[in-house]
């Protein structure tokens, strides 16, 4: 079979809605050159607030109010909420509602999370205790569905929306809230910092948006598994890159329910790169990634710490005319009868990304068995602008049996869906 033959595309697309926002912290400081000892820019606003007219304050939050308030459901909780973030960088003294209300307002802002782009989609099956719903026809499957929102100064968030596959092509995506959750944020004594989504009614209004020093421009590129242990327990968990604007890093995410996430740094020699992808259970003991550490090849990494990873070798490296310049995963393997399935993203010309695959061997995947002389997904004439020209990658596909369901994006602009079944995509491969 031709590789271009092997996936048929879905009419199905997710494209930016600027509409859709959240509320985040704000937060404001002099100039280093200015800052010479006075009270602080926080402070001056502080004051300017508690200096107004107490019957002007109280229409000054009847005006922010209504609109908040058309656009998310819990305004005037996040805002309090944000004024016992600062209190402690605040004078001293009794505060009034009204006064708690407008200063944490004054301390956040509205942000358009995916405004500008929402793509590098990854997916894995809802676990069946999830709160999002069970399958309306027979044969279906329940999926979650993460995505990257980019916004106002390029920074990335990470959004989710949950869905049905099956039977047959059929995909729906169920209709996502017009609210934007933020996360509140609790800092814990351990490695992890622990999200709590209460308020969100369901999981597409949480919005994960940089909240450590390692994520100030971004939160990118989820790549979600279904991870099994030795002792049976299944957990959802990713593997995303965080940047602070100069350096990247790969940190980890865990679902604990549909209501509360956890992320912490990944230590090691071998972490601080973009595009590590967690296989969904342990090999011969020990932990397994895939990842791209020298931005050329291919590499898997063991270890006997999920958390810690410094040992690698390159398994994989640019062979054909649209990878010679990289390779890298599109997301955690996929167990077949076969082996380890693993989608690739290869660069050539022009600095086009292209979607491939290949084949490990399933006791040993350090051995490459077969990969795709071919690409299986590439940018089509239509399909070559966005917001990155030329652009066709993904952070993960769903197995159900013998047959694939691929989330990609174009672009770096907005998402689409193929599907395919497993024998295709072998018989569109050769030996490696």
């Amino acid at each position: 079979m031709a590789a271009a033959d092997v996936f048929t595309k879905l009419d199905l697309e997710l494209k930016p809605d600027p509409s859709r926002t959240v509320i985040r912290p704000f937060s404001f400081a002099y100039p280093e050159a200015f800052d010479d000892g006075r009270p602080s820019r926080a402070q001056a606003v502080v004051d300017r607030v508690r200096a107004t007219d107490p019957a002007l304050r109280t229409r000054m939050r009847a005006l922010l109010t209504a609109p908040m308030r058309e656009r998310h459901r819990n305004a005037d909780q996040v805002f309090l909420r944000r004024f016992a973030e600062v209190r402690d960088e605040l004078g001293a003294g009794e505060f009034d509602e009204d006064e708690q209300f407008l200063i944490g307002a004054y301390f956040s802002q509205e942000y358009a999370f995916e405004s500008a782009a929402l793509f590098n989609p990854s997916m894995v099956r809802l676990p069946d205790d999830a709160l999002e719903g069970q399958p309306s026809e027979p044969g279906a499957v329940r999926f979650l569905l993460s995505l990257r929102g980019i916004g106002e100064g390029h920074i990335s968030s990470v959004t989710f929306r949950t869905g049905e596959w099956g039977p047959g092509d059929r995909l729906v995506l169920d209709p996502p809230s017009a609210n934007g959750v933020p996360p509140q944020i609790d800092r814990t004594e351990s490695d992890w910092v622990r999200l709590r989504c209460e308020d969100s009614r369901d999981v597409s209004e949480t919005v994960i948006f940089p909240v450590l020093p390692s994520q100030r421009q971004g939160v990118e590129d989820l790549r979600l598994v279904t991870f099994t242990d030795h002792d049976g327990v299944q957990s959802v968990i990713g593997t995303y890159t965080a940047f602070d604007g100069r350096t990247a890093r790969q940190e980890m995410l865990r679902g604990i329910d549909m209501r509360t996430f956890e992320m912490r740094p990944l230590a090691g020699s071998m972490t601080g790169y973009k595009g590590m992808a967690l296989f969904p259970r342990r090999i011969d003991g020990q932990f397994v990634m895939l990842g791209r550490q020298d931005s050329e090849n291919i590499w898997l990494l063991r270890s006997d710490d999920l958390y810690t990873w410094d040992s690698g070798t390159p398994i994989m490296a640019p062979k054909y005319p649209w990878e010679y310049v990289q390779l890298g995963n599109c997301g955690s393997p996929l167990e077949i009868d076969e082996g380890w399935l693993v989608f690739t993203h290869g660069v050539g010309m022009v600095r086009g990304y292209c979607i491939g695959a290949c084949l490990l061997d399933k006791a040993d995947p350090s051995k490459v068995l077969a990969r795709t002389p071919s690409p299986l997904l590439f940018p089509s004439a239509e399909q070559r602008g966005g917001y990155v020209p030329n652009v066709t990658y993904s952070c993960g596909g769903l197995l159900d049996g013998r047959r694939v369901l691929l989330p990609y994006a174009i672009g770096d602009e907005y998402s689409a869906f193929a599907v395919g079944t497993v024998d295709d995509i072998l018989a569109a491969m050769v030996p490696a």
